[in-house]
């Protein structure tokens, strides 16, 4: 309940959560955002935890203080740890996925791996091959499926891991740095949770108009065919 609790809160605002590990020091703080996004990337159970937001957050804190000209996060502190994180978490669920993948499937355990997620990773990795590693990445749920179904898939590792790494360290620079650069605007500050919210909805926005056309798109040659 504690851990719920713990994402629950994470997920209404991550500036607040990584406020609140700051108080207990640096070290703590870049731990704590390591493992986050490392189970996003690295642990199929958890595809909804809050990567692109919380990296957005955490580069808020690295920008330096408009008095004080100090930053609560140092940013080459910051950006070794948010590297490693994915790239690491993806290594690991592609194993996870290329020795126990089938089973975790079968037994039902994984909600959030519906049918609709695991036909839609597939379809990337038929249409990109190896490519789709790196684009899986920037799509919430998808990017933790994609690296477990590359493993049952049969995707060579040494395919895989090249375009994994390289979709790790645009993605967790790209959100860190959005928010190191735009984070301390006025404007941004004063509505922060709208912008966490947007993040959040821009990221979802593919992956929901796919379900949409999985979805209602069937119907349609059912449709033709009837007439």
């Amino acid at each position: 309940m504690a851990f719920i609790n713990f994402i629950l809160e994470l997920l209404k605002d991550p500036r607040a959560a990584i406020a609140g590990w700051i108080a207990m020091g640096v070290a703590p703080t870049l731990g704590f955002i390591f493992l986050i996004v490392f189970i996003e990337t690295g642990v199929v159970f958890f595809p909804f935890l809050p990567g692109d937001s919380l990296l957005f957050a955490a580069g808020v804190f690295a920008a330096p203080d408009a008095v004080t000209g100090k930053a609560a996060l140092p940013l080459h502190f910051l950006l070794p740890v948010v590297w490693l994180a994915p790239i690491v978490g993806d290594q690991c669920n592609y194993f996870i996925g290329h020795f126990f993948g089938r089973r975790i499937i079968q037994s039902g355990k994984v909600k959030a791996m519906t049918p609709e997620r695991i036909a839609k990773t597939e379809k990337m990795i038929e249409k990109w091959g190896p490519l789709a590693v790196f684009l899986g990445r920037f799509f919430p749920f998808i990017r933790t499926f994609m690296p477990f179904i590359s493993g049952i898939s049969g995707m060579r590792w040494s395919r895989f891991a090249p375009f994994s790494v390289l979709g790790g360290l645009v993605w967790s620079s790209l959100f860190t740095l959005l928010g190191y650069f735009f984070g301390n605007i006025p404007a941004v500050q004063d509505h922060f949770e709208l912008v966490i919210v947007l993040i959040l909805l821009v990221s979802l926005a593919p992956t929901i108009i796919g379900l949409f056309k999985a979805k209602f798109g069937k119907k349609k040659p059912a449709a033709h065919a009837a007439q």
